[in-house]
Parts: C-alpha cells; sequence; structure tokens
C-alpha cells in the first residue's frame, strides 16, 4: 500500500522540482510528480534503480509509493511544477518518494565535502559500489550523494539519491558512455586498488536473481511508464543481459583519460589485472 501524503513542507531544488512531503506514516518524503518536467518515467526509474542499489548492500534512501490527494494539491499553493515556462499544479494520484535523508530531526546534511573532510566518511568505499549500478542501469546523469552525520555522531556516511536518470532517463536505452554515471571528483575512488575493491557489490549484480528483479518491476505503478507492460518487461530483459558487461564498463572508465583509480595495481590490484576473474561470492541481500 501506497504511503498517504498529509501535508506539504517546502518545494526541493533540483531538476525534478520535487515537494518535501509529510506522510501518513509519520516520515518526511522527497515527493517527485507524474508530471515533473524531466519525463514521467523517472520515477520508475528511480523505484528500481534505488531498489536494485539496496538489495546488494548500498546505502540509499528509504523509497515507497506515495499517494497524493487532489484535494491536498488544490489546497497547497505551492504545489507546482514548471511546464515550459508555465506554472501548473502538481498533478495528483502516485508519486515517487524517497525518505529524506535526516528525517524529522536531522544531524547535519550537506551536498558537499571539501576534499580534507573525506577521510570522515565512514562509508567512502561505497562509491565503487555504487558505480557499478550507474554502469549497470546506464545512468546518464553524474552521481549524486548527500552526506549525513547524525547528532553526536563524528563521522559522514554518504547517501546515495537522484537515480531519475539511470536506463538514460525516459528513454529506456543504453548508450554507454565512458565518463557517465560516475562522481565528479576522484578522491571518492581512492581506495579503489583492484577489482577486489567492487566487492561484494560487483559479485551480486553478476549473479542478481532474474526473480528478484522482476519482483521490483512489478512494484512500479504501470502509470508511471504509460501502462505497456512490455515496455518494462524489455527494459527488464535488458538489464539481465547486461549483468555480464558492468566489468567492462568499469575498465573502460578505468583507461580513459579521467584516471580515476589513481592506486589500481597496488596490492590485490596487480593480480587482478594480469588474469582478472568473475567471482560469484559473497552472498546476496535482499
Amino acid at each position: 500500500m501506497a504511503v498517504t501524503a498529509v501535508q506539504t513542507i517546502r518545494p526541493m531544488r533540483g531538476g525534478a522540482q520535487s515537494q518535501l512531503m509529510l506522510g501518513g506514516d509519520g516520515n518526511l518524503w522527497v515527493v517527485k510528480f507524474k508530471n515533473n518536467p524531466q519525463h514521467l518515467r523517472v520515477l520508475a526509474n528511480e523505484l528500481i534503480a534505488t531498489r536494485i542499489a539496496e538489495a546488494i548492500g548500498l546505502t540509499v534512501p528509504r523509497t515507497d509509493v506515495v499517494d497524493v490527494s487532489e484535494w491536498l494539491i488544490e489546497h497547497s499553493p505551492g504545489m507546482t511544477v514548471s511546464d515550459r515556462g508555465e506554472r501548473v499544479r502538481c498533478a495528483p494520484g502516485l508519486q515517487f518518494g524517497s525518505q529524506f535523508v535526516g528525517g524529522l530531526m536531522p544531524g547535519q546534511v550537506v551536498d558537499y565535502l571539501p576534499e580534507s573532510q573525506m577521510d570522515e566518511v565512514k562509508n567512502l568505499h561505497e562509491f565503487a559500489g555504487m558505480l557499478i549500478v550507474d554502469k549497470w542501469t546506464g545512468n546518464c546523469n553524474g552521481r549524486q550523494a548527500v552526506f549525513e552525520r547524525r547528532p553526536r555522531e563524528r563521522r559522514y556516511r554518504a547517501v546515495f539519491i537522484d537515480q531519475g536518470y539511470c536506463f538514460n532517463a525516459g528513454d529506456w536505452s543504453f548508450p554507454d558512455s565512458t565518463l557517465r554515471g560516475v562522481y565528479p571528483r576522484n578522491v571518492v575512488y581512492c581506495g579503489v586498488t583492484g577489482w577486489k575493491s567492487f566487492e561484494p557489490w560487483l559479485s551480486r549484480v553478476e549473479s542478481f536473481p532474474a526473480e528478484a528483479l522482476w519482483r521490483i518491476a512489478e512494484e512500479v505503478p504501470p502509470e508511471w511508464y504509460g501502462g505497456d507492460t512490455r515496455l518494462i518487461e524489455a527494459l527488464m530483459e535488458t538489464m539481465l543481459k547486461r549483468r555480464s558487461k558492468v566489468r567492462e564498463l568499469i575498465t573502460a572508465f578505468r583507461d580513459s583519460d579521467r584516471e580515476p583509480f589513481p592506486k589500481w595495481g597496488t596490492v590485490e590490484g596487480m593480480v587482478e589485472v594480469a588474469a582478472p576473474q568473475r567471482s560469484h561470492a559473497g552472498g546476496f541481500i535482499m
């Protein structure tokens, strides 16, 4: 069952023109609407890609379907989006919701940390894992994350947000490009020394069960992709075929002029570059 939105708090920054809303479950949700200016399908993209990242053990917000009533929109003047320069009301019905990082009583949440503070991010190694998801899903945008430090905690935690441009946004295609889907600063990849740095997430993607992927797809409201189930079925079939292509895509990024992994070849990396082996160890999280 969907979460019911009971109050709008404020508009959010960003191209999707989301709204921060209070749900009937007592949580704050960042809600993307069906008539957002990016594309209808970004709602489906968000749900699918975030659920995939969660399934393989990465730090992402909780996601859900949020039901926003026409009455609430009519009685909330700020619930509008800009469509070709004209302000229109947000569409009622089932929307995509991402739980607000920090919740009702946040500590400190920022979308940028200077390089000198990156060693304060306790899960910095997860950027390598999120790179796997972004390459698998064909994210055509740069990788985005926020950094959360809860009260009385000394170190930040990276939370990976905004998966709307996976699957090439509204096109649901995969024009793979070396520098797509990557974080803009190499510092987050400073710990990568070889293929072992991508575990356990790489093995979990390469062995991602078909039934698990289909379950995620079934949770997407059909109205988020026009109601034609053949479209989402084709997308999932392509995703299953692409599991074996992820190493190739990461290798292309590794060998690019960007030089994202300066420590590649140290420690275990020297052995693995010479003879990369595909491993399916590490289990699978659902």
